[in-house]
């Protein structure tokens, strides 16, 4: 390792069942008066946001419920909307990485002169905005410990990133409880997301000792848990190591960065609003078949991770364990087998490749380099 890494994370960290109850002394502590919950009206209804608003009792807060999956940037504005009416002083994430990222995007915009659009790319937020607490619902995105927003553009059909230091939340409660109302095929989106996330960071090129080692033990704990929670919904050792493995993947990948996978799946969410969490689970083996011959060694230590055994086995062998190691896991938590399962006209696969392949911020981390026309090869192999 000859490059220098930084480190960088939620402020603080609040992890176990039971978590949330120290939201009041946390808001207390940011010195929050008048927090703006971010949510969505599925968790208001399921009475999921209850478990926060509880010990919110001698506080005033707003509730903004708009968040949708894939949020296109006009929810930002309006979420921005009800913040500065509302005179708000802080933004409590309640949800998935959609939830949160929306919380972050107006802390970021809610004080700035320019459009949105302006903030779109790296470090181009001027100064912290309000407080953020996040709380997430899911165990997949790990937003709740990232430096990224990431909003739907829906005139250039592309997801759009703010990547800023200044986003990272104040405060990220990850309490099981909050991820047992979510269905099953969202545990598994999401539970594989997460694997995405620490299967990427460990093969980036910017990986470091400290991403390797929070990688390596989120996949173990994904091999392991993802299918007890997807089988048993009320598994709460299974939701906690899911959302301590999310949180882990998180805190990796939001310092060692992602690649091709997570470039591909712009496109899928953009032109087709294909779920996150999908689009990288249904893309991951495919890209792993083209990025194992450059990092064979490490996708031994995958397969080993996975609960894999490699001894005897040649480094060939060992890549091949481990590409169908992750297929059988995907497998057994039913995730769709191909684009072709969400209608995208195959004719469609040219123009996004050439998307994906402008998306340089993410694949130059990668471990292998990607034309235009492997990137299409890759989709066409996924179709």
């Amino acid at each position: 390792m000859n490059q220098i890494s930084n480190f960088k994370v939620a402020n603080k960290l609040i992890t176990g069942k039971g978590a949330t109850g120290k939201i009041n002394e946390e808001l207390k502590r940011l010195g929050v008066h008048n927090p703006l919950i971010v949510t969505d009206e599925i968790l208001v209804n399921l009475k999921v946001v209850n478990q926060i608003t509880e010990f919110l009792q001698d506080l005033s807060y707003g509730i903004f419920s708009g968040v949708q999956p894939e949020p296109e940037i006009h929810l930002v504005e309006d979420c921005k909307v009800m913040f500065l009416a509302g005179n708000h002083d802080g933004l409590i994430a309640v949800g998935g990485g959609s939830a949160i990222d929306i919380a972050k995007a107006v802390s970021a915009y809610a004080t700035f002169d320019g459009k949105i659009e302006d903030l779109f790319g790296t470090d181009l937020v001027p100064a912290k905005g309000a407080p953020i607490i996040a709380i997430p619902t899911t165990a997949g995105t790990g937003s709740e410990v990232t430096n990224i927003s990431i909003l739907s553009d829906t005139e250039a059909q592309l997801k759009k990133g703010i990547v800023s230091d200044y986003l990272l939340p104040d405060v990220a409660i990850v309490a099981p409880e909050m991820t047992v109302t979510m269905p099953k095929s969202v545990t598994a989106a999401s539970g594989i997301d997460a694997l995405v996330h620490a299967i990427e960071a460990y093969i980036s090129v910017y990986a470091s000792p400290i991403t390797d080692s929070l990688a390596l033990g989120a996949m173990k704990m994904i091999g392991k848990y993802l299918p007890k929670a997807y089988a048993d919904p009320n598994h709460i050792e299974a939701r906690e190591q899911m959302a301590t493995a999310s949180l882990m993947a998180g805190m990796a990948f939001g310092n060692a960065g992602v690649g091709a996978v997570h470039a591909l799946a712009y496109p899928l969410g953009g032109r087709y609003h294909i779920p996150h969490g999908v689009s990288n689970a249904l893309l991951l083996p495919y890209v792993m078949e083209w990025n194992k011959i450059a990092c064979r060694e490490k996708f031994r230590d995958i397969a080993e991770a996975l609960g894999a055994k490699t001894v005897g086995l040649s480094d060939v062998e060992a890549t091949n364990v481990a590409v169908a190691t992750m297929q059988n896991l995907c497998q057994t938590v039913n995730i769709p087998k191909g684009l072709h399962h969400f209608q995208i006209p195959q004719e469609d696969i040219r123009s996004m490749a050439e998307d994906a392949a402008q998306i340089t911020r993410l694949l130059k981390n990668n471990p292998r380099v990607l034309s235009v026309d492997e990137i299409e090869q890759i989709y066409q192999s996924a179709y």
